[in-house]
């Protein structure tokens, strides 16, 4: 065990200690009688089990614990003499019961990914077939109900929910689930950061914490000192790899859902199946260092509005091309994704109040979100929006240094960024791509990608320009990935 891990486990040993009334460290006599061990508590708010002289917070966790559940995912294989698929486990994870009577269970939806057939397995040794209710990858969520036996009662327990928006920095964590294969485990931390964003989902807002999170407590609950559901463990910030040249161990970053928006989530997916988002018709980029210089800025976090479509909210609103948001609905904004996780969780019709620096100057606005539209497509008067990528005119916007090379294309439509998660993002696609062809028609501007992408539910196969190579963008195209990363962002696969 490394000699910091040790030392910070001694100095919170040091300053409960110290916490502690003189009376129980002077006179420990005085736990031989209920009477003395009642009047040796301490006036702390710190948690005290006076009977055992402890300092404890089993209190209000245990009440919580029966309804941590362990998932696991089960994908049809044909078996080596028979032709008859058996399911077979394939991944695993954690999972939390949130309605007791209905059966409901929510988890990661990395941990279910694939699979077709799903088990539970409860605290009191029970186990049940699940059925998948929906999944919602921009916030890697999954709602599963648990399927009675027989027609029996379930009798099972639920966890209470907290507003995540209470939350502060500091205050306590408890991450439970079933990691590296143990059976439930139960590990403490502080909230170490919240709104935290730019680490490649669609829709961000993370709570970090360095409650131990690892293999196995992937969609798990983060609980609060009283045991109540504050987010669902998600993923892990780590580095370097072990001496077996495996990586995604505990570094003591991790990442959870918040509430706020899991409750948006489960209910769209208890109600339809799918989760519907409003919108309010900007394209957003993230403000980065570069930009910030290229915009006179002396900050680096907000959301650029690369452009907004006619007559949409953003419009009527007054926001331009260049005007960084900077909060919205008094929420910081830290990253395009702050604004589509504040955005996408609200009704149509609500209005939400933006403050933005345009020209380096504060100003403020309000805009009403409107439903999503059946369109993946957002068009705009420089920009066009689909399945996670922006996209640009080459001939009119400058090409990465990658394309700038003898003989390489002056017309084509150029990929200014690809959102982490998206359709784009996982075909591969990359910014600075040139898109020479849309489903085998030949693109020039935007107006003829906008036309080849009409209608289309997914992301067709595109043909670009990257550096000196010409790249098929297709349904089996996938990102590749560093072999020895000094940091990656890991969904805390289950149980391998």
């Amino acid at each position: 065990m490394p000699r910091s891990k040790i030392m910070s486990g001694t100095a919170l040993a040091l300053v409960m200690l110290a916490m502690a009334p003189a009376t129980i460290l002077a006179t420990p006599a005085m736990a031989r009688t209920k009477t003395a061990q009642a009047a040796s508590a301490p006036q702390t708010p710190m948690p005290y089990d006076a009977r055992r002289g402890v300092f404890t917070f089993a209190a209000g966790l245990e009440r919580s614990l029966p309804a941590v559940v362990q998932v696991t995912t089960l994908g049809s294989s044909s078996g080596p003499s028979s032709d008859d698929e058996e399911p077979t486990a394939m991944q695993g994870g954690s999972g939390v019961v949130i309605d007791a009577a209905q059966g409901i269970v929510v988890t990661n939806n990395h941990v279910i990914k694939g699979g077709s057939k799903f088990t539970v397995d409860l605290t009191d040794g029970r186990l049940f077939d699940a059925t998948l209710i929906g999944a919602d990858t921009a916030t890697d969520l999954a709602v599963l109900r648990i399927e009675p036996i027989d027609g029996q009662p379930l009798n099972l327990s639920q966890v209470e929910i907290a507003d995540s928006d209470t939350l502060r920095t500091g205050d306590l964590a408890f991450a439970v689930g079933y990691p590296l294969g143990l059976d439930q485990t139960l590990t403490m931390g502080v909230i170490s950061g919240l709104g935290r964003s730019g680490l490649g989902d669609a829709v961000e807002d993370y709570i970090q914490t360095d409650a131990a999170v690892n293999s196995g407590n992937s969609g798990g609950p983060l609980l609060d000192s009283r045991g109540r559901l504050i987010g669902i463990n998600t993923s892990i910030l780590s580095g370097g790899q072990d001496m077996f040249g495996m990586g995604g161990g505990n570094d003591g970053i991790a990442f959870a859902v918040p509430t706020r928006i899991m409750r948006f989530v489960t209910d769209q997916l208890r109600a339809n199946g799918e989760v519907s988002r409003g919108r309010i018709g900007a394209i957003m980029g993230s403000l980065n260092a570069e930009r910030a210089r290229g915009l006179g800025l002396r900050i680096v976090r907000g959301a650029i509005v690369e452009d907004v479509a006619p007559g949409s909210p953003a419009e009527g609103a007054g926001l331009r091309r260049n005007d960084v948001i900077t909060r919205i609905q008094n929420r910081p904004v830290a990253n395009a994704g702050s604004v589509q996780a504040t955005v996408g969780i609200a009704a149509p019709g609500t209005r939400m109040d933006i403050l933005y620096l345009r020209d380096g100057r504060e100003h403020t606005t309000s805009l009403s979100v409107e439903a999503p539209t059946p369109s993946s497509v957002v068009v705009g008067a420089s920009v066009v929006e689909a399945f996670g990528a922006q996209f640009g005119d080459a001939s009119s916007l400058p090409v990465s240094e990658d394309n700038k090379t003898p003989g390489a294309p002056t017309s084509g439509v150029l990929v200014l960024s690809v959102e982490g998660g998206s359709v784009a993002a996982q075909r591969a696609l990359q910014a600075g791509d040139l898109v020479m062809s849309v489903g085998g028609r030949s693109v020039g501007d935007l107006a003829s990608l906008a036309s080849a992408l009409s209608g289309a539910e997914t992301l067709p196969a595109l043909s670009v320009r990257r550096g000196e190579e010409t790249v098929e963008i297709t349904e089996t195209s996938r990102p590749v990935q560093a072999s020895e990363p000094d940091v990656v962002m890991i969904e805390v696969p289950a149980g391998s």
